[in-house]
């Protein structure tokens, strides 16, 4: 079964390949985040809306990945607006500062990755999977690898999703979540889902 990818994120690219096994993950043709506004409120409609919105460009099933950080100091945020929280052009370093600046000193540092999976084809949404991973924020950034908020998010037992190998990461963060209930749902309906 081949399913596109709605993004143009390496790194969701190599972590979903990584993970979901059993069907060929590919990058979207020419994909350009143009071509699906994410204009929603919540991660669900934001991923739902990218995933129908391609699906109507090819016969293939689309997987479409809406996903940031919830801060409860912050009453959430940064949301659905992690990508962009600094500012629309945000890297990775701007973002993470930025949000350190904005968490007050005293306040709970508690916080969760959000991953929101949507299966769509032929401009029909399927199911929605939803994946979530608990942590802390920490004071300064912690370790070399992943991306995003990786170097600040702080596990139960204190490291950091950075210090994480990319297997550990693959083994228990929000996108591997969303993933397990996607391939466990693929799995029950292998039958209705191969065309």
């Amino acid at each position: 079964m081949l399913i596109y990818l709605a993004t143009a994120n390496n790194h969701k690219l190599e972590e979903i390949k990584g993970i979901l096994t059993g069907a060929e993950i590919a990058l979207f043709p020419c994909y350009d985040p143009s071509m699906a506004v994410e204009s929603g409120s919540t991660f669900e409609e934001n991923a739902t809306i990218k995933a129908i919105a391609l699906s109507k460009l090819t016969d293939s099933y689309v997987l479409a990945d809406d996903s940031g950080l919830s801060a409860d100091a912050l009453g959430g945020a940064p949301g659905i607006y992690s990508h962009r929280y600094a500012h629309i052009n945000a890297t990775d370093k701007e973002n993470n500062e930025y949000l350190l600046s904005q968490i007050p000193g005293n306040a709970p540092r508690t916080a969760r990755f959000i991953c929101v999976l949507a299966l769509a084809k032929k401009g029909l949404l399927i199911k929605t999977f939803r994946g979530e991973c608990e942590g802390t924020i920490a004071f300064e950034e912690r370790g070399e690898n992943g991306f995003g908020y990786d170097p600040l998010f702080v596990l139960p037992d204190g490291r950091s999703m950075a210090e994480l190998t990319p297997e550990e990461k693959n083994r228990i963060s929000h996108r591997s979540a969303a993933l397990a209930l996607l391939s466990d749902y693929l799995r029950k309906n292998r039958d209705t889902n191969s065309g």
